[in-house]
């Protein structure tokens, strides 16, 4: 699509403002570098002194640049091994943060009547916590294997699988659109990697933010300055 700039720092493409958020009845967020400043792999490897091999795994990831996200997943979650809960909270006390416009965001597509959903490749400790925060109606992400307070550098099969990546993203929204008897062309995904671009594809308006080139190319929206929340500023009202 040609990406035109309607604001500095906000390009829009196949899409003529303004827009009606009451059209929209559910909104799909991916979580690290999208709904919150981090990475989360990333910092939970800085506990085990990993955090430089881990994270060029998950910006080539993001990227795109590795086919199988689930076997890299994998690979950065062995290399967690060790890391005690204590050490995980610890992480999302001090380094953890929503983004700009995060709350913003989420507040009014509520006010809105929209449900809102939280995918992720990231994981449940981390997950639950922004859910509860935020009031976030639905959450699918990935459990880390603990025992005895430690991880094991393992992830739990869940009912749907073990490993939430693009493809679990996409099933996932469209799941949650059966559910509530929506089309998803009455959907908004939200997301900076390259495994945000499946459930992107289905949607009825993709944004991306501050992401990758890939994903930027791809979306009707790209965010790139600001807060979330400038998302808003396309729609009426």
């Amino acid at each position: 699509m040609k990406a035109t700039q309607f604001a500095p720092g906000l390009m829009i493409a196949g899409i003529s403002p303004p827009l009606l958020l009451t059209d929209y009845k559910l909104i799909a967020f991916d979580m690290d570098s999208t709904l919150i400043n981090i990475e989360c792999v990333d910092e939970i490897a800085a506990v085990v002194g990993r955090k430089a091999e881990v994270a060029a795994i998950t910006e080539a990831a993001m990227r795109g640049e590795i086919s199988d996200y689930k076997e890299s997943l994998r690979q950065r979650v062995a290399l967690l091994k060790g890391v005690t809960l204590a050490q995980m909270d610890q992480i999302y006390r001090e380094r953890l943060q929503l983004n700009p416009g995060a709350a913003e965001l989420v507040a009014a597509c509520k006010q809105a009547g929209m449900k809102v959903l939280l995918v992720s490749g990231g994981f449940t400790h981390f997950t639950d916590r922004i859910r509860d925060h935020l009031g976030i109606d639905f959450t699918r992400s990935n459990v880390l294997e603990v025992q005895g307070g430690v991880l094991t550098g393992h992830m739990v099969h869940q009912p749907w699988g073990d490993i939430c990546d693009g493809a679990e993203k996409r099933s996932m929204l469209l799941q949650m659109c059966d559910t509530l008897g929506i089309n998803p062309k009455q959907t908004i995904a939200m997301g900076d990697g390259a495994n945000d671009l499946p459930m992107m594809s289905v949607a009825g308006l993709s944004v991306a933010y501050h992401a990758k080139p890939a994903v930027r190319e791809y979306a009707n929206v790209s965010i790139e300055s600001g807060g979330l929340n400038r998302l808003l500023t396309l729609f009426q009202g």
